[in-house]
């Protein structure tokens, strides 16, 4: 460097160089990254839904014009038959021969329902995780271990020739509609890449294996109870969780009843038997929410697959002739589990609901009976303490060993290896696997359904009945799922029978498993000594899954009755009146009016006005509860602090017995009673010791209550159905989030409870509501849920949802000129 240079260096003639600085470009970088994959998932899923768009309005089904079934080896009809339909898709099939009409309402059924019918038929069978991967291998090995598919295949095999036929032609027109929409099947065939198998006759009969499940399952009770019992050592507060009916039970005798005076307490069931195993029990720590993962169990607290029916006589009505009202209240998905149907063939006119993959009508009328189901709760199912001497034998009754049959199941896993599952038998039933139960005990499932004798399913003889005894005939051949009918004809007559193959115990029901040999059963109970009523004096018949035995019955059906509020409402509601039409019915379905909570909010303000640390919250909602009508409205505060309370009560009561984890396994179809019970009577020995009465034990439940869910400031702006709300959701949703925006329906605020004649949960309410009016055969009333369509893009995916919703219905049209004069469109499938 020159000294010129560095001198003006020095002296500052040049001015100083700023140092470099370095761009931090690594923050516009992730930020235009993430931008770019923002947008390309929102390309992707915008691309996602405009195909599932295109997909679903191809698989929409032809409504009208001429079909053509190509010729076959045999001709698929006799000759055509008529397809039409009304204002909301409700086919209405017309054909020359029984056999052509049950091919065509398997082809009908596979138009509007195909993805459901195989999802069903897969639920069953347990081959779910073939199509829907490793989360649903679990579901797959309990219906295995159940043998809910082999049962079908016996079933099937021993049914008469001429009723497998009716079976067949179900499934041809299934797999007539199969084999012609290869390319435009219903689109969550394409979600998930597969296309159904051939339909068969078995399928049909796995179908209805799984409404067996669903309605006759009770035996994780009886487990649960043997935990907690074991926890409470004592039979008294045993006794306070299970009771066995009610006072307010009404069994439906027909006598003619005083509704004004109390009922008696019936007396307990325990026996000393079961007293002594309470006492001495030392029951493994099993976990049993495993068992509330299995298909079919509760949708939530107090939601039991039952139903409400009841029929009135012509004296009691403004027309002279009977009516009869159904709603059975079911787990509710998309698309719903019934599908409306009217069948008519030379020999054959009925119509009502029936179950996707079955033919026949499940419940309906025909042209001169009709009828109504709901949930019996009979005991059905044992379970059985094995002994096993590790080398592949049980030991009988006699005592000698015998040796275990083992039913080989393979497990098709999607993306992974084939899954080898073996189900060990005795002579019971299947052995329950630890991974549900969290039991090392061997412990055997011995069930009404896996009687080799019993193999018929007489609903074709429902649908043909012309009277009382062709009806009560085919009822006494009715073997699963125990359920209580009521029947009413055109001839003015009424009716109701228990029905189900109910094992007689000569040693008693046993409300847990069972470690002897007393206790093996003796057969069934015989059809005529099940509770049972023609043409009664009250001219009043109806149930509601509660107690329908009295004192004077021969035999007990249970020790499991559903809570009784239903039951005790509708007879308020309905013996005594007269001139009583079919707006009246409907009306009855939709109450929501709870007594037992009207009167659980009396005794929650009395506790709050005198516990002395109430601050102005507290006092607000007594006032609110004490001024309450009793209706679970959606726009009641005083049924969000009632409803609320009664949750929180029965954690605040179970939890100082029994623990937080064992307090969670309490579960009684009667628990809500029970509850009452405990709580109206300030029973001494459920009162937690940290309170010092039971006045400021239920001021602290409402408090905690408030805490809990969250209560506005303002207790009065706590609007019921702002957290109380039904949200209907595929069966794909939990995979596939974004099908709830096209297919489901979203939270909607929800009046009515668990214990309302309206009986509703979250995903949980009446899955149809019908009424029959024998005065007016095609103003007879039934609707769904949402609608026929399981296709989102079908006029007729959510087109009753509104009426549904709303507590309307509208007419099934039924005599010829009532179809026709409502015909919206028309098909005919041709030979």
């Amino acid at each position: 460097m020159s000294e010129s240079h560095a001198a003006n260096l020095a002296s500052g003639a040049y001015p100083a160089a700023e140092p470099r600085r370095r761009k931090r470009r690594w923050p516009r970088y992730v930020f235009f990254t993430a931008a770019w994959l923002v947008a390309i998932l929102v390309a992707l899923a915008a691309v996602g839904i405009l195909w599932l768009r295109s997909a679903a309005k191809a698989a929409l089904p032809v409504l009208d014009g001429d079909i053509h079934f190509a010729s076959q080896s045999a001709p698929a009809l006799s000759a055509p038959v008529t397809i039409r339909r009304d204002q909301h898709g409700v086919p209405h099939i017309d054909a020359a021969t029984q056999e052509d009409m049950f091919v065509a309402q398997g082809y009908v059924t596979a138009q509007d329902r195909l993805w459901q019918m195989d999802a069903y038929r897969r639920s069953a069978n347990g081959e779910l995780a073939e199509v829907m991967g490793p989360s649903l291998l679990r579901h797959d090995k309990a219906q295995r271990m159940f043998q809910f598919r082999n049962t079908a295949h016996r079933i099937y095999a021993n049914l008469a020739p001429e009723e497998r036929a009716r079976y067949e032609a179900y499934a041809r027109g299934v797999n007539l509609y199969i084999t012609q929409h290869q390319d435009s099947l219903p689109p969550e065939f394409h979600l998930l890449h597969y296309k159904p198998q051939p339909w068969t006759g078995v399928d049909c009969i796995s179908i209805g294996m799984m409404m067996v499940d669903m309605l006759d399952t009770h035996w994780y009770t009886k487990l649960s109870r043997e935990r907690i019992a074991a926890r409470l050592h004592s039979p008294k507060l045993e006794s306070d969780l299970y009771p066995v009916g009610s006072w307010r039970d009404h069994p439906p005798t027909g006598e003619l009843l005083d509704l004004s005076q109390p009922h008696p307490q019936p007396p307990s069931t325990s026996d000393d038997e079961d007293d002594e195993r309470t006492q001495t029990l030392a029951v493994p720590s099993t976990d049993l929410d495993a068992l509330r993962d299995l298909p079919g169990q509760r949708a939530c607290d107090g939601c039991t697959p039952g139903s409400n029916n009841w029929v009135i006589a012509g004296k009691h009505t403004a027309s002279g002739k009977p009516l009869l009202s159904n709603d059975m209240h079911l787990g509710l998905n998309v698309p719903n589990i019934w599908y409306m149907a009217d069948l008519r063939a030379p020999g054959f006119h009925a119509a009502g609901v029936t179950l996707p993959g079955m033919p026949f009508v499940i419940a309906g009328h025909n042209e001169h009976v009709a009828w109504g189901f709901t949930a019996l709760y009979a005991d059905v199912q044992d379970l059985y303490i094995e002994k096993l001497d590790g080398k592949g034998n049980f030991q009988v009754a006699d005592g000698n060993w015998h040796t275990l049959n083992v039913d080989h199941e393979t497990i098709h896993v999607r993306g992974r290896k084939d899954v080898n599952y073996d189900v060990r038998l005795t002579n019971h039933g299947p052995l329950l696997d630890p991974v549900f139960t969290r039991d090392p005990r061997a412990i055997a499932l011995k069930w009404a359904l896996y009687d080799t004798t019993l193999n018929s399913i007489p609903v074709y003889a429902l649908d043909t009945a012309s009277n009382w005894t062709d009806f009560s005939s085919a009822l006494s051949q009715w073997n699963w799922p125990t359920q209580n009918v009521v029947y009413s004809d055109d001839q003015g007559h009424i009716g109701y029978h228990a029905v189900g193959r109910i094992p007689l115990r000569p040693a008693g029901l046993a409300n847990m498993p069972i470690t002897d040999t007393a206790h093996e059963w003796q057969g069934y109970i015989p059809f005529d000594d099940m509770p049972n009523a023609f043409d009664p004096p009250s001219g009043f018949l109806a149930t509601a899954n509660s107690q329908v035995t009295t004192d004077k019955s021969k035999y007990p059906l249970t020790n499991e009755w559903a809570d009784p509020y239903r039951i005790e409402r509708i007879y308020k509601l309905l013996q005594g009146r007269d001139q009583l039409k079919p707006a009246d019915m409907l009306a009855v379905q939709t109450d929501i009016y709870s007594e037992m909570d009207q009167e659980l909010g009396h005794r929650l303000s009395y506790a709050i006005d005198h516990t002395a640390n109430a601050d102005d919250k507290l006092r607000k909602a007594a006032d609110l509860m004490r001024s309450w009508d009793g209706h679970l409205s959606i726009d009641s505060a005083a049924a969000s602090l009632v409803t609320r309370t009664r949750y929180t009560l029965r954690t605040m009561l179970l939890e100082p017995k029994l623990g937080k984890d064992d307090a969670e396994h309490y579960q009684w179809s009667e628990s809500n009673f029970a509850e009452e019970e405990i709580v109206m009577h300030a029973s001494p020995d459920w009162l937690p010791p940290a309170y010092k009465d039971w006045d400021a034990f239920l001021a602290d439940a409402v408090r905690r209550a408030m805490k809990d869910g969250n209560a506005p400031t303002d207790v009065s702006k706590w609007n019921y159905g702002s957290w109380h709300v039904v949200d209907i959701e595929h069966p794909l949703a939990s995979f596939l989030p974004f099908i709830s925006r096209i297919a489901g329906t979203g939270p909607q605020p929800l009046s009515g409870d668990t214990i309302t004649v309206k009986q509703v949960g979250l995903a949980f309410g009446p899955s149809q509501r019908f009424t029959m009016d024998w005065s007016n055969i095609d103003g007879s009333t039934e609707d769904i849920v949402l609608g026929e369509s399981g296709n989102p893009y079908s006029p007729y995916f959510r087109d009753q949802w509104d009426d549904y919703y709303n507590g309307r219905t509208f007419a099934l049209p039924f005599t010829p000129a009532a179809v026709a004069a409502n015909t919206q469109h028309t098909l005919r499938l041709l030979p």
